[in-house]
């Protein structure tokens, strides 16, 4: 039996009664999961959230009222001092979705038709505090809108001004991770192991104020690092 305090606590946002009752099914049977509450509307998701305190948010896209992306950049977005921890779940396998989603704050994004081992398995991955895109979606997702992440011609901008907290060897970590490169990957390409990469990516992120790999993408673009020719 799980420890109760191992228990995830999630609050599920959907407006589609038989799609809601679906997730609520998988994810209450899992042993370390808790559906605290559920939402049929992007106001209903905003006053949940706030009040139950989820570990995970499960958000769909297209509500009423307000819509999931308008929720999340409300619960997760720049601005938020302490962010949940959001999961967009749609049917829409739209670009223009997954980027909006993610500029708003959320930590992942999965389809509506994943299978439930992947939806049980992203609610896990986010409430680790990880990303759930995988490096060959992050990749797909950078190069589809690389141009909007670009920096302006300014000669300096508040995103390079940052990127001075790092070592040379983290600024190289931050590059590769930019590129969609997982742990494994950095390792070889830099000849190091797996964990001083994972202990690279922490102090990065720590660095950085940053909650996963996918706002060290976007901050790689606009500061200049990432981008240009290989």
């Amino acid at each position: 039996m799980s420890d109760p305090c191992d228990v995830i606590r999630v609050l599920v946002c959907e407006d589609q009664g038989l799609v809601r009752a679906g997730f609520v099914t998988i994810l209450s049977a899992q042993p370390d999961m808790e559906v605290v509450g559920e939402a049929v509307d992007g106001r209903a998701a905003i006053r949940l959230a706030e009040e139950l305190k989820p570990d995970v948010v499960v958000m769909d896209i297209r509500m009423p009222l307000l819509d999931g992306i308008e929720a999340t950049r409300h619960l997760a977005g720049p601005e938020v001092a302490a962010p949940a921890k959001v999961l967009v779940v749609t049917t829409f396998n739209v670009d223009e979705y997954v980027y909006e989603a993610l500029r708003a704050g959320a930590s992942g994004f999965l389809l509506k038709d994943a299978p439930p081992p992947e939806l049980i398995n992203a609610v896990r991955t986010v409430a680790r505090g990880e990303s759930l895109l995988a490096p060959a979606v992050t990749r797909t997702l950078i190069g589809r809108f690389a141009e909007r992440l670009l920096p302006s011609a300014a000669p300096a901008s508040p995103e390079r001004e940052r990127l001075q907290a790092l070592a040379p060897r983290e600024l190289e970590v931050l590059l590769l991770i930019s590129r969609g490169l997982s742990n494994a990957e950095i390792a070889a390409e830099l000849v190091i192991s797996p964990e001083t990469v994972k202990t690279y990516v922490s102090r990065i992120f720590t660095k950085l104020d940053l909650r996963d790999r996918v706002q060290a993408v976007i901050l790689a673009y606009r500061a200049g690092l990432a981008g240009g020719s290989d």
